[in-house]
């Protein structure tokens, strides 16, 4: 019997399919150098920060892309502006900047760079103020921190119709400020700062406080000009408490307060040692040594330090006070006018020796 053999032959490549596989594996590099390529553009780091602690780009309000375009370069931050503005394009970010303060990060991709301006996903400043007396003084430092300048901050701390709203009166607006730390964005507008001071007003007078007012049978505003008046009165704090307690006692009786500070006020002058006696004969209702009471508002920004020493005064007989004479910033209290004579004339001689006439 003779077995016939089946033969397979090896499929042997021409040539033809040859040039064929090098023409789509060219392809196919080229595909994938060009899709790394977009990639790179995409999600590829595009910002550069040596120092490693964020660049701040401040981006004013209702800018152009032309702006927006300008901060970047003038930054320095960009490695490929181009790049940049390839994407946005194509993410329509040109059509509606949108204005604030915003860190780049080092290693930032265009991606990520530009999610975040389209956004406006700014990040936020934080704001400190203390120890200052008139809103004025206020407007100047939030001019320095955020965009709007000073006038324009004034402007809102004065408009008597802003105020209304929120319970308050240009002589009354120093009540509202609170100083403290806090975070806001550097676009925010004048009037936006406002009624953010007025919900941190809100917050700060809390049940607790508001119930130890009115066991002083006195308004928060009130509390905070008798606030600003001891703070003004002592540097100490140590001493604030006492010196609240004294003016309550005299509230109490209907006595006159008598209050250096508020006749410095008066003659627009915080720096004088010595009150003079026709200081004191200035007419004013800030004048305390001629009507009885508090007077009209606060004659500075309080502190907060200053509002609890009112709200937890302490108990006790004094009326009167004078600085010491030693200059240390505490004062000698008594409960009479003549323990509080020989007070003074010692406080009077120490100027005197010191030739602190005004």
């Amino acid at each position: 019997m003779v077995i016939k053999r089946t033969v397979f032959s090896k499929p042997i490549l021409n040539k033809q399919a040859t040039i064929l596989l090098f023409i789509v594996a060219a392809i196919l590099a080229l595909m994938l150098f060009v899709a790394l390529k977009y990639y790179n553009r995409i999600f590829g780091p595009n910002v550069s920060d040596k120092a490693g602690k964020g660049i701040e780009l401040f981006i004013p309000s209702n800018p152009s892309f032309d702006e927006v375009l300008g901060l970047l370069k003038f930054s320095g931050a960009i490695d490929n502006i181009n790049d940049f503005v390839w994407l946005a394009r194509h993410k329509g970010y040109p059509a509606k900047p949108i204005g604030g303060r915003y860190i780049l990060r080092d290693g930032m991709s265009n991606n990520e760079l530009v999610n975040m301006l389209r956004a406006g996903a700014q990040t936020p400043i934080n704001l400190t103020f203390n120890n200052i007396r008139k809103p004025e003084e206020l407007a100047g430092l939030l001019s320095r921190r955020l965009e709007a300048d000073s006038l324009s901050f004034v402007s809102a701390l004065r408009d008597e119709e802003l105020l209304a709203e929120l319970g308050f009166e240009p002589h009354t607006v120093a009540a509202m400020l609170l100083p403290n730390t806090y975070q806001m964005f550097w676009n925010i507008s004048p009037e936006g700062f406002v009624k953010r001071m007025h919900r941190e007003y809100e917050s700060f007078w809390n049940n607790e406080r508001k119930q130890k007012a009115e066991d002083l049978r006195l308004s928060p505003i009130q509390v905070a000009t008798l606030a600003s008046i001891v703070d003004e009165e002592t540097v100490r704090g140590d001493e604030k408490s006492r010196v609240a307690g004294l003016y309550l006692n005299r509230l109490d009786i209907g006595m006159r307060l008598q209050a250096d500070p508020t006749i410095k006020f008066v003659i627009g002058d915080f720096s004088v040692n010595r009150i003079l006696s026709k200081d004191l004969e200035v007419d004013s209702p800030y004048n305390t040594y001629i009507y009885a009471g508090l007077p009209p508002g606060p004659i500075r920004i309080p502190s907060i330090s200053g509002i609890d020493a009112v709200l937890d005064r302490e108990t006790h007989d004094y009326l009167y006070m004078c600085a010491k004479d030693d200059f240390s910033g505490y004062h000698a209290f008594a409960k009479t006018l003549r323990q509080h004579n020989v007070n003074a004339e010692k406080y009077r001689r120490a100027l005197n020796r010191n030739r602190i006439y005004r």
